[in-house]
């Protein structure tokens, strides 16, 4: 435990845990909405306000949350209306804005390291502002997810049975955008942007391998995400490793391990069922998996 005696890891394991915690907590209605690379896409809008945080000599975190904000919005526009051209519309945005951080990057006089250290990660180098800065945003995200998940569980299920009820829909899916968005910057110092994408869908992809209710999902998600950040921080001072990727790897690593597991495990209690059903019961229909594993609006 001799880590906690430095200040930058006392930094760098608060700003993972929020990000083990956020990321998923986002991740889980991307991937309900058949979005799960959409942080992938804001991560690379949100280089260009990183490129102008260097420039400007202003804070790269604040300045990415504010361009990857007015991405994620552009992204649901050309959502909405972008019905025929809408993927080279979206390949444009994503890849401009990646084309563009490096570019004022350079303009600012950054090196090559700066910029690795915000697409791959850079743990020990958050400083006190930044992880200020993320606890805030941390914040926010969290109370979207937890204060809104019934609203956002019912438009990310079925937008026109939510729209028919009375809900907001479009302001609800705004609001994804937004706090996707916000998750990336969050996430920007501890996995980077080009890796942030796997830590909002691959934990969720795990605990549904346990689970089909939102609530449990939720919970084995978030644990999952606290699980891999802390560890891979931990890892990563321990053997020089890069954080970013130990974080990943560990990730999917833990979604094969829960994948071997649920085998098995499905296999028995189908089983158990079948056994417990009184004869010529109809057997009862199954939920299709491939809408996940948020079947009950129940939280």
């Amino acid at each position: 435990m001799d880590f906690l005696n430095y200040a930058f890891m006392q930094r760098a394991l608060v700003s993972a845990l929020l990000v083990g915690i956020t990321a998923p907590a986002v991740g889980i209605y991307l991937v309900q909405r058949r979005q799960a690379l959409m942080g992938d896409g804001i991560g690379h809008v949100a280089m260009t306000g990183v490129g102008l945080g260097f420039l400007l000599s202003t804070s790269p975190v604040w300045m990415a949350t504010a361009v990857a904000v007015l991405g994620s919005v552009l992204m649901e526009l050309i959502r909405w209306y972008g019905k025929t051209r809408g993927d080279i519309a979206l390949a444009m945005l994503f890849y401009g804005g990646m084309a563009g951080g490096v570019m004022l990057i350079n303009l600012a006089g950054g090196s090559n390291a700066n910029l690795s250290s915000y697409l791959f990660g850079s743990l020990s180098t958050v400083s006190q502002p930044e992880m200020t800065a993320i606890c805030v945003l941390a914040a926010f995200v969290l109370l979207v997810t937890l204060g809104l998940r019934r609203q956002l569980f019912a438009v990310s299920q079925d937008e026109e049975f939510a729209r028919v009820t009375g809900l907001p829909v479009r302001a609800l899916n705004l609001l994804t955008a937004v706090t996707a968005a916000v998750t990336v910057t969050v996430a920007m110092r501890v996995v980077g942007l080009l890796l942030v994408s796997a830590l909002m869908v691959v934990p969720v992809a795990a605990a549904q391998q346990l689970s089909r209710s939102f609530t449990a999902t939720f919970a084995i998600a978030v644990a999952i995400g606290v699980t891999v950040t802390v560890s891979g921080t931990i890892t990563s001072y321990y053997q020089y490793v890069p954080p970013g990727a130990t974080i990943v790897l560990l990730t999917i690593g833990a979604f094969l391990v829960l994948t071997a597991l649920a085998t098995p495990l499905a296999r028995r209690r189908a089983r158990a069922a079948a056994a417990a059903r009184p004869a010529g019961d109809p057997a009862e229909c199954s939920i299709p998996a491939t809408r996940g594993a948020t079947d009950e609006v129940g939280v």
